[in-house]
């Protein structure tokens, strides 16, 4: 509510400018130069096209859905001002309909207000303090899944529904929080709250790496399947009979208690084990080396799962509507003393694993690769458990902070806000210092940023070279901004407003628009104007669809009540209700929001025209208003306004939904090719900064133009085409495959970011290892471009795919060489592989997504095409 308060005044603010703006040139060129008519194209093209181009421009550029409604409030009132009133036409200054505008938003605004405080009052803080609940119970239950099934060995549990509800639980409450944290966020600022605000907003902060942690143990979980899931390397029963016994699959996985800890094997059973004999005195399949692991660490990964499932469960409020604080000052102890005995059973399991006897043994290359891969998904699954772990300890911290200052409120309320003198100074208070060096140290990293789509290209090695060309080509590239598709949109959006509404300029039109309620048309015309055809034919139906029912109840309205006021006002609560319902309920804005416009616009203008003729309109009947005319009229302008829309969509630069997923979809997977081609293990190992890889900025990007392609993804299916229909199921799987590729990069990115520090170790791994990254790195890059030239040239290159599994495990494999080599130097611990070995698991992920998309690429352009290959 307080953030659609501030967009109305901003809406009303444009266009009570834009109105008084254009009344002014008109009486200029009226009463000092005497060329009216040069006063009317001004205003036709500046004011009424350039205004409502930059209408368009705001909403397509923002896209939010209060922001929508407050271009659609600023285009009505511009609208009304230029087309309807008269007062520019005939060339003098009104601010009637300006005063009505602003008494329809002061009265909406005072109405919308108290029934949001009154009736039923629902705050973001509240909803917000809920959704964390929500999330820490869905994020128990991944965890404990998530981890009985690494424990188990089996990908069936990860599969089956119930897992699959959990993570979509999950995944909609973390969007959720992030929803009511930006709402909540007006209503701390109003109270005077903006420390809780900060607070949460590092609460929240830490569901986030939590919830990337979880990511972690996935994709750990996801390698170890596909490694046990060769022939030959599943686990052997003599080793599933050994310290951790693993229940059936039919059991359910989102408990922890699906895994027996037996007691320990005495020295007796293990000689008379032929599993734990052979271990020692002959090779171990890389199912053996799982679980062996198991063996060793099972139990401790189940006790310290088990204290998280606890801890989540418990945090971090009460049942409402109160939501007090749940802290147990015991659980940071707990937590503590449990990751402490976890990280001295990991580095045990770990040294058990590579046990001498075993790492020395002779093997070929590819099962020294299993060998390795396996013991990678075991390390990186006890590293991501451990950093879960030492993030739930910086989430009890905060919470402590948190607690602290809602209870006891240390510094009163600041409203810091509204001290514009000591704004940068009073906004900074409230940060602690370590958020200001995170924002310092940030601000550093993206000013040294590289570009990851610069190349030196022949123009511009030639700016030194040759006058006219450095100037034909400074001169394309200042006019880069008229070549995006939302400069282009909102230029076309202008010119089409600026030709609907030059009937209203010429006397010989001017009563047909009035009488047709020409407004009304351009109004549907903004309305209906989107950036691409998919998007304009799905607004388009539900304005028409919407207008034709408002109309249809409103005849029904007036018919029943018989023109009583007190009818009236119960129908219009009934239409309320309904339409209301329509548009929370249902999730369908425009639909809702047009059946009402048009039943008010209808029904309660017939009123008005009853009482006192407003207008002299005689073809509606004056002050015995004839319904069926007004709704006729109505529909009339509606249905041409979404005419001239589609017509401005298709045929002036019109973009294609489907041929912009597919641009989108290349230039997206041609830039991930691009950032891994900075092979990120070797910045690091240059002592580069962090940034070298991939900065958070342009990571955040990434992430924000892959949800613009979601939504032109819905927009697409809308579009009719001959070549055939929309297979939106397979874009649906390459968008998500698309994700899945964008979470490997940040979990590479996270890695990387961990530890500034590089140790001896870790260093002379990676110089060990140089030469078969940089072939993995072009190879997945190569990949990268394939499957990008693949969608852009809509045809499949599946014969042109290179496979990574060999290049893969050379490194896999010398990683296994260089710890047999340098195990009696002891330069290096397990600690220093944890960074190669999420990058081996990255690697893998990648490959395996990308075949994934080539298959996807398979279905949608395995029909050859000859048109294609056309010289023409």
């Amino acid at each position: 509510m307080f953030e659609a308060v501030v967009l109305a005044i901003v809406a009303f603010a444009y266009s009570a400018f834009i109105s008084f703006a254009s009344m002014g040139i008109s009486v200029f060129f009226r009463e000092v130069v005497d060329l009216v008519i040069i006063g009317h194209i001004i205003v036709l093209v500046v004011f009424c096209g350039g205004g409502l181009g930059f209408v368009g421009w705001i909403k397509q550029r923002l896209g939010h859905p209060l922001v929508n409604i407050s271009c659609s409030l600023t285009s009505l009132a511009i609208i009304t001002v230029l087309t309807k009133e008269g007062a520019v036409q005939a060339a003098r200054f009104s601010d009637d309909k300006i005063v009505q505008v602003l008494k329809m938003i002061v009265m909406g605004v005072i109405a919308t207000t108290a029934v949001s405080f009154l009736l039923f009052p629902v705050s973001a803080r509240t909803d917000l303090r809920e959704n964390l609940i929500s999330f820490t119970d869905s994020l128990s239950e991944v965890l404990a899944s998530t981890t009985s099934c690494f424990l188990v060995g089996r990908e069936e549990e990860m599969k089956s529904p119930q897992y699959r509800t959990a993570m979509d639980r999950y995944k909609s409450h973390l969007a959720n929080i992030e929803k009511n944290l930006v709402e909540a966020k007006y209503e701390h600022y109003i109270a005077g709250t903006e420390g809780e605000f900060r607070l949460e907003a590092k609460l929240v902060d830490c569901m986030q790496r939590l919830a990337q942690n979880i990511g972690g143990l996935r994709s750990a979980a996801t390698t170890q399947f596909l490694i046990l899931a060769q022939p030959g390397f599943g686990l052997s029963t003599g080793r599933r009979s050994g310290k951790v016994a693993v229940a059936s699959a039919s059991e359910n996985p989102t408990t922890l208690e699906v895994i027996d800890e037996t007691p320990e094997i005495c020295e007796g059973d293990r000689a008379t084990n032929p599993a734990s004999k052979g271990s020692t005195n002959s090779l171990l399949t890389p199912g053996e080396v799982f679980a062996e692991f198991i063996e060793h660490l099972g139990p401790s990964i189940k006790s310290l799962a088990y204290t998280l499932r606890e801890i989540l469960d418990d945090l971090p409020f009460g049942p409402g509507p109160d939501y007090q604080f749940v802290v147990d000052t015991q659980y940071r102890s707990s937590l503590v003393a449990a990751v402490k005995l976890y990280s001295q059973s990991r580095q045990v399991a770990l040294s058990k694993v590579y046990d001498a006897n075993q790492v020395n043994k002779d093997r070929s290359v590819d099962v020294e690769a299993d060998f390795e891969e396996i013991a990678a998904s075991c390390g990186v699954f006890s590293y991501a458990l451990q950093d879960f772990a030492n993030e739930m300890i910086t989430y009890l911290d905060v919470l402590d902070e948190l607690k602290l200052e809602i209870e006891e409120r240390p510094n009163g309320r600041t409203w810091s806000w509204l001290k514009i003198w000591r704004r940068k100074r009073g906004f900074r208070s409230l940060e602690d210092a370590g958020s200001i060096n995170i924002l310092d140290q940030e601000a550093d990293v993206l000013s040294n940023a590289p570009n990851p789509l610069h190349r030196p290209s022949p123009n511009t090695a030639s700016e030194n070279h040759g006058p006219g060309i450095t100037h034909r080509y400074r001169l394309w590239k200042a006019l880069a901004i008229f070549r995006r598709d939302d400069t282009k949109f909102a230029i076309k959006v202008g010119a089409g407003a600026a030709l609907y509404a030059l009937p209203s300029f010429l006397s010989a039109t001017r009563p047909f628009y009035q009488r047709f309620r020409g407004e009304w048309g351009l109004l549907s015309y903004m309305l209906v104007c989107s950036m691409t055809i998919g998007a304009s034919n799905t607004t388009g139906y539900a304005r028409f669809l919407g207008t034709c029912i408002g109309a249809v109840c409103a005849i029904i309205a007036w018919e029943l009540s018989g023109e009583n006021p007190f009818a009236l006002a119960a129908f219009g609560w009934i239409m309320s209700v309904w339409t209301a319902y329509i548009i929370v309920a249902q999730g369908k804005g425009p639909m809702g929001r047009f059946i009402m416009l048009t039943y008010n616009l209808s029904a309660l203008y017939a009123y008005s025209l009853s009482v006192k003729d407003l207008d002299g309109d005689d073809d509606e009947g004056g002050i015995s208003p004839i319904i069926t005319e007004i709704t006729f009229h109505r529909t009339a302008a509606v249905l041409s306004g979404c005419v001239w829309g589609l017509i401005i969509t298709r045929f002036i630069w019109p973009i294609s939904a489907r041929q912009k997923l597919k641009d989108g979809l290349s230039v997206l997977w041609l830039r991930m090719g691009l950032i891994w081609k900075r092979r990120p293990m070797e910045c690091r190992l240059q002592g580069k900064t962090s940034n070298a890889y991939m900065d958070l900025e342009e990571e955040l990007h990434l992430h924000k133009f892959l949800a613009q392609l979601e939504k032109v993804r819905d927009s697409a299916a809308s579009e009719v085409s001959l070549r055939g229909p929309f297979l939106e199921a397979s874009y649906n799987r390459l968008l998500s495959s698309t994700g899945g590729m964008l979470d490997a990069l940040h979990a590479m990115n996270v890695m990387i970011l961990k530890e500034t520090r590089m140790s001896p170790g870790e260093a002379a791994i990676l110089e060990s290892t140089t030469s078969e990254r940089a072939q993995l790195s072009l190879r997945i890059t190569h990949l990268f471009q394939v499957i990008a030239s693949s969608i852009k040239l809509e045809y499949p290159l599946n014969d042109a795919l290179p496979s990574i599994d060999h290049t893969r495990d050379r490194l896999l494999a010398k990683i296994f060489s260089f710890r047999k080599e340098e195990k009696s130097a002891v330069i290096s611990s397990d600690e220093d592989f944890a960074l190669l070995y999420s990058y081996t698991l990255v690697t893998g992920q990648l490959a395996k997504v990308m075949k994934d998309i080539a298959g996807e690429l398979e279905i949608l352009f395995g029909a050859f095409d000859e048109d294609i290959l056309q010289l023409q």
